[in-house]
């Protein structure tokens, strides 16, 4: 079948890389190894914001760009970015929950509207037979049910963490495959990885 996958890069990581030690993943490889082998990936959209040094880690940006570059390397993969947006919140204290306090927040903005929009854009065009997609945000049911139902198109879903996946996300997707650790440690790009001119990417120290 002809293939393209849609990644969440955001939910990917929170929901299966944080605190783990593959955080430099090769999601060709990664797709590769949940799909049949007679399936051909024709292209994988990855949807993604810059961060902004957090505090206490000012490194963060550095880390992602160099990732960001290493992604650049596979052939069919495109970066579509939105953007964080700061915001002011009012939270608890957990020491005094009637006390409250004002901390600054960022929120995302715009990957799983640009992923919905390709996702039902490139099945309206026939650019695939079956799309993969790489994230959990049940805010993607209506658009996996409008693609498989209305298009006719066969949706699978990686399932990221090591919950059991949702009824909504079982009843939709023709099938679901799991990103469990081994699966994700074998999907690990070289270190380190030659990018164009021979310029070598190196994973980050501390990451």
């Amino acid at each position: 079948m002809r293939v393209c996958v849609y990644i969440d890069g955001f939910n990917l990581y929170y929901r299966a890389l944080k605190g783990t030690p593959h955080k430099w993943l090769d999601v060709s490889k990664l797709s590769e190894a949940l799909l049949a082998q007679d399936d051909e990936i024709l292209a994988i959209h990855y949807f993604t914001a810059d961060v902004s040094p957090k505090s206490g880690d000012p490194d963060a940006p550095t880390r992602q760009q160099a990732y960001l570059r290493t992604l650049r390397t596979i052939p069919t993969l495109s970066i579509h970015k939105g953007r964080f947006l700061p915001k002011t919140k009012s939270r608890p204290l957990v020491s005094d929950p009637s006390v409250f306090v004002k901390v600054h927040d960022t929120e995302e903005k715009g990957s799983d509207v640009n992923l919905a929009t390709r996702l039902v854009v490139d099945g309206f065009r026939n650019h695939y037979d079956l799309a993969l997609v790489i994230s959990q945000d049940t805010d993607l049911l209506e658009p996996l049910r409008v693609v498989r139902e209305e298009l006719n198109k066969v949706v699978g879903l990686v399932w990221l963490d090591q919950t059991s996946p949702g009824k909504a996300h079982r009843r939709i997707a023709s099938f679901v495959r799991h990103a469990n650790p081994s699966v994700l440690s074998n999907s690990q790009f070289s270190n380190p990885v030659i990018g164009k001119g021979g310029l070598k990417i190196e994973k980050p120290m501390l990451w």
